[in-house]
């Protein structure tokens, strides 16, 4: 992973190694770059508003590695919403890291909020550029309040690869499995057509 893209800074450490080490092993391509773009458009979002020093970037980083992990054969759970089982997984990992309990819960936390109701970045700032980053990337909602530059150069770093396809294949099974889930919920709605036709699909094919 570069140590940036476009200014924004990935945080260096064990924590944050092993985080991208895991997601790269265990997620296919696609998802693993949006696991990436979900970081820096978060990262982004925070700096252009003058946050940059005020969120735990490491915490941040790997719940943004490890959000998505529960959507894998080897992690997905036939009980437990993708995100809770995501949450579990993320406890477990930072275990590993000798975390505290209490950041072990936050890094849970960050992974279950990403699929609630958007949170004020005043009360809970990590949660809150999680919601935007995946958020932005997955159905392409608050994508105006970043520079297409900045756009180009993540996109270009981090390819699509078809992800909008496999991604809403991914929820659809969720749903179908888990009907009372988060996941079901969007896909019942509009959410599969919005992430289907994401700006950045129609921009480039890559």
């Amino acid at each position: 992973m570069p140590v940036g893209v476009a200014g924004v800074r990935v945080p260096v450490g064990r924590a944050a190694e092993a985080a991208q080490t895991v997601c790269a092993e265990y997620a296919d391509e696609a998802l693993y770059h949006h696991c990436a773009r979900s970081y820096f458009f978060g990262a982004a979002w925070a700096q252009a508003r003058g946050l940059g020093s005020d969120f735990d970037r490491e915490l941040f980083f790997v719940a943004a590695m490890l959000h998505d992990l529960a959507l894998t054969p080897p992690f997905d759970s036939h009980t437990l919403a993708f995100e809770e089982a995501g949450g579990h997984l993320a406890r477990v990992f930072t275990a590993g890291l000798g975390w505290p309990a209490e950041r072990r819960d936050r890094t849970a936390e960050l992974i279950v909020l990403h699929m609630r109701d958007d949170v004020a970045p005043e009360v809970d700032l990590e949660s809150r550029l999680l919601q935007v980053g995946t958020s932005a990337d997955v159905s392409g909602t608050g994508l105006e309040a970043f520079a297409p530059s900045f756009v180009d150069t993540l996109v270009e770093a981090y390819p699509r690869q078809g992800f909008a396809h496999s991604f809403v294949r991914l929820f659809k099974d969720q749903a179908e499995r888990k009907p009372g889930c988060a996941a079901a919920e969007l896909v019942a709605g509009e959410w599969a057509e919005r992430a289907s036709s994401h700006a950045l699909d129609k921009r480039r094919r890559v």
